[in-house]
């Protein structure tokens, strides 16, 4: 596991957090999705930088 896909994963899961509070202080949807998006690319991007795939 190298530095930068840590970073990923754990910027992806703070984004996650993001999301719950945003959904209980009721957001415009928009910026819901659009922090998803973000949360989504994170978590994917550190998982494939992961060194167990090669």
């Amino acid at each position: 596991m190298t530095g930068l896909s840590t970073l990923l994963i754990v910027v992806g899961l703070f984004l996650v957090g993001g999301i719950v509070s945003f959904v209980k202080q009721k957001m415009p949807a928009s910026m819901i999705v659009l922090v998803s998006v973000g949360a989504a690319m994170c978590l994917v991007a550190g998982v494939l930088r992961l060194e167990v795939w090669n």
